[in-house]
């Protein structure tokens, strides 16, 4: 659908958001483009300026200030300090000072999800959600925190965040602010791949309401030392890959720490003795959402043989409706910005990867069931589509191919036919562990015996699970997740000391979870 009928909507561009950023936060994003690092309660021009490019078109955006090892250790030190301060804070006036910041994120709601658009390539509905998801989400917390915290105390020490970049509002701001809600300091690492303005403008944002953040940027080599292992840290949280959370988990395991520790698992769809196919057409739809690049996307369908063609018919049904493209392009100046279920992956290094991917499991027998073209999408003319990824399947990808047992975190689907219940169970299970899984069968019986089989957190009978909030709690299972649950009243328990014989539900080691 690329034509030159297609515009950027006017006031959208990279140069429009950054300078309103200026305009709010001028102590933390300076004229050059260049963004502070937050920590002793201070913006600091420091770290060594890293170049970025937007996923959208390309275009030049403002890219990390990376701090060494010895630098990151002071701030995290500042970062005690200010703990020790903060726990001392009546709760009431935490909760001010946080309802404040709340109030502030809301009224420049557009600004954080635009930049949340220029930094990691959401489309503008997904990322108003994203922003409002952490708002109403920490709303709920400030109402329920006084009964969640009664005869608790905050940790000796911050908490230590480093996050994956596809949620930084409804994941990590969303974790910071309930953190320091119960009376902890809390210390954040700007994930390397995106989110750095939207972090730095939400954090100046806070440190304005007195609320105790540090923000800082740079590599897990030099971060590593002073956010995971520094003696000062009292609970570490990790959302992401399972490489790099495999060596946090281990350090941590080694200093007795505790830790929140959410990680990628390849989330299956499975359906068996199902009929509902008009359902299952509007469902598979919606899992296409942000490219699929989220944790609890569902890239694998396992399906029962003698229904494949029934589910085929709905599959290609829902992917043709599929609509992905620029997030700000439209055809008239006053247009609405458009309806997109994704625009591009977070870089066109990962387009190029999940490409040759799919090149190399077709290669080696996988057969090809749909794969779009980025002629189907929509965007300006002549800007740069490196980064985008029509949607693609494949049937029955080879077990040497990185799309048969991870994660492809991007719009590309893999099929897989069984015959029996064990075999439908074993696929689902492929890869140790998973946060989420779907069962489309119309037996309510069949289906809560195979759910109960299924080694995900989360498992849904005929419809999706999602990451959840509030009262409803998080996890996972086998190499998905380790450490305590992320939400509703346990995440508070895990950032809060309580009685000396407790024991916080998890994946953790054998042992009492004191600092």
């Amino acid at each position: 659908m690329t034509g030159s009928h297609l515009i950027l909507k006017p006031g959208t561009a990279w140069s429009d958001a950054y300078a309103r950023c200026r305009e709010v936060a001028p102590e933390a994003f300076d004229a050059d483009h260049q963004v502070r690092n937050l920590w002793n309660g201070t913006w600091h021009r420091d770290g060594r300026p890293s170049p970025a490019t937007s996923p959208v078109d390309g275009t030049a955006i403002t890219g990390p200030p990376r701090l060494d090892t010895a630098a990151a250790l002071d701030a995290v030190r500042a970062a005690h300090d200010a703990h020790r301060a903060w726990r001392e804070v009546p709760p009431a006036e935490r909760k001010a000072r946080v309802v404040a910041t709340l109030d502030a994120l809301a009224e420049h709601r557009d600004l954080l999800a635009l930049l949340l658009v220029w930094e990691i390539g959401k489309p503008w509905r997904l990322a108003c959600a994203d922003v409002d998801r952490c708002i109403e989400g920490v709303r709920w917390y400030v109402e329920e925190i006084d009964r969640m915290v009664e005869g608790r105390t905050p940790l000796e020490g911050p908490v230590s965040n480093i996050a994956s970049w596809n949620y930084p509002m409804s994941v990590l701001v969303h974790a910071m602010l309930v953190q320091v809600l119960a009376g902890n300091a809390a210390v954040a690492k700007t994930p390397t791949d995106g989110g750095l303005a939207c972090l730095t403008l939400s954090c100046a944002l806070a440190a304005r309401e007195g609320l105790p953040f540090t923000l800082v940027s740079g590599g897990g080599a030099e971060l590593s030392p002073a956010l995971v292992q520094a003696p000062e840290i009292a609970c570490v949280s990790f959302v992401g890959g399972r490489d790099a959370g495999g060596q946090i988990a281990t350090a941590l395991t080694d200093l007795e720490r505790r830790h929140i520790l959410e990680q990628e698992g390849l989330n299956c769809w499975g359906v068996w003795e199902y009929g509902d196919w008009d359902k299952l057409t509007g469902q598979i739809r919606k899992t296409f959402d942000y490219a699929k690049q989220r944790c609890t996307a569902y890239p694998r369908f396992v399906v029962q043989r003698s229904l494949f063609d029934r589910f085929l018919g709905s599959y290609l049904d829902a992917v043709r409706q599929v609509r992905f493209g620029h997030p700000l392009a439209v055809e008239h100046p006053e247009d609405e910005l458009p309806e997109l279920d994704f625009g591009p992956l977070i870089n066109n290094a990962k387009a190029k990867e999940l490409a040759n991917q799919l090149d190399e499991a077709v290669a080696k027998g996988a057969v090809p069931i749909h794969r779009g073209s980025l002629d189907d999408g929509r965007f300006l003319p002549g800007q740069d589509t490196s980064a985008y990824v029509a949607p693609a399947s494949i049937l029955a990808p080879p077990r040497s191919s990185p799309l048969f047992h991870a994660e492809p975190f991007g719009p590309v689907d893999t099929i897989v036919l069984v015959d029996t219940e064990a075999e439908l169970l074993a696929t689902m299970n492929a890869s140790n562990g998973a946060l989420v899984a779907t069962l489309s069968c119309d037996d309510a019986v069949t289906a809560k015996r195979l759910a109960g089989e299924v080694r995900a957190f989360k498992v849904g009978i005929n419809g999706p699970r999602s990451r959840g909030d509030r009262e409803e709690f998080f996890g996972g299972l086998g190499s998905s997740w380790r450490g305590a649950f992320v939400g509703g009243e346990l995440l508070v328990r895990a950032v809060t000391e309580g009685p000396a014989d407790e024991r916080l539900p998890g994946n953790f080691p054998a042992y009492t979870l004191q600092p």
